[in-house]
């Protein structure tokens, strides 16, 4: 139903398309101040971005700074994803989320909390168990503007990951191939790539794409078992937004001042971290929220096929983008 729906609206394979460009250089827009500071700032140390280290370049700010124009550039995309769905599709917001009638943020709230206190948890036991493996890296003022620039501007980010791939891509693929396995595991596959220049990529090695692509597939299965992106958007938000204010280290994509840092270097343990989550964890999440939603008939939902209704075509007109 939830991929079904987008039969209503504009679906051309040429739509998705330039909509994807659209996006695309919404994002590039958007990173324009992140590259520019980086370049003012290496230009005041007597240095050149030319040549330098993926690594330093992506700390060479204050972490606050570089976490606020990292963030920025989703926030830009996601306002260029919702002009391209409201103008080039004629869809509201509500048919990108949900097939429910209206949003149900009780389901996002849900997710948001469950998996807040589960990752919260998982990394306060990490610190119990291996207090050595961990510094106090609380500081009071660039805290507070930690969690000032995480709390608006981390939702924004996982959203507009969740609308562009479990939404605008799963939508559009799905109507264009008439299947739900094929967009489930695409958007899946490219959501995992996409994380392949983050630095942990080259700290643990390509094997951490398994936890990437494994975190795409399950936020795809909630979506269409689930016929909506609330629990997507939930658990995605809580994902980064506890972990960035919680702990970093080094060797993680996000630098900031959050509560704790992690000094470990990369071993085989962190294996464990990698696994466990995609085969265990989320494995009993979807069983919670099945229980929950009463979840059934599986197979059809992931891997049953979509049929274009055969009444006549009524394109939307009235659609509310605020809906």
């Amino acid at each position: 139903m939830y991929i079904t729906q987008t039969f209503q609206v504009l679906h051309d394979w040429w739509r998705y398309l330039i909509g994807l460009l659209i996006v695309i250089i919404a994002v590039i827009i958007g990173q324009i101040p992140f590259t520019a500071a980086i370049f003012v700032k290496a230009m005041s140390d007597g240095e050149s971005i030319i040549g330098m280290d993926e690594s330093k370049m992506m700390n060479i700010l204050e972490p606050n700074l570089n976490l606020f124009l990292m963030l920025l550039s989703f926030a830009v995309g996601l306002v260029g994803l919702f002009l391209v769905v409201k103008f080039l599709h004629n869809q509201s917001i509500t048919l990108l989320t949900t097939a429910r009638s209206k949003i149900e943020w009780k389901r996002v709230w849900f997710a948001f909390i469950l998996w807040g206190i589960v990752s919260s948890g998982f990394i306060l036991l990490d610190y119990y168990m291996s207090p050595e493996d961990y510094v106090v890296n609380f500081k009071l003022q660039p805290f507070i503007i930690l969690c000032v620039i995480a709390i608006v501007l981390v939702p924004l980010q996982t959203s507009f990951e969740e609308y562009l791939f479990r939404g605008y891509l799963m939508q559009g693929i799905g109507v264009l191939a008439k299947n739900k396995w094929l967009p489930l595991l695409s958007t899946s596959l490219v959501f995992g790539l996409l994380h392949i220049a983050n630095p942990e990529v080259e700290k643990l090695g390509y094997v951490i794409m398994v936890y990437y692509i494994g975190t795409g597939l399950f936020l795809g299965i909630m979506t269409l078992m689930d016929d909506g992106l609330e629990l997507a958007l939930g658990f995605h938000a809580a994902n980064n937004l506890f972990t960035a204010l919680l702990v970093t280290a080094d060797w993680t994509a996000f630098q900031t001042h959050s509560v704790l840092k992690d000094m470990s270097e990369p071993t085989s343990a962190n294996f464990v971290e990698i696994f466990m989550p995609v085969f265990i964890v989320f494995p009993l999440l979807l069983y919670i929220f099945s229980k929950k939603y009463n979840w059934t008939n599986w197979n059809e939902k992931l891997f049953g096929s979509i049929e274009e209704p055969i009444e006549e075509e009524i394109l939307i007109e009235d659609n509310n983008f605020l809906e």
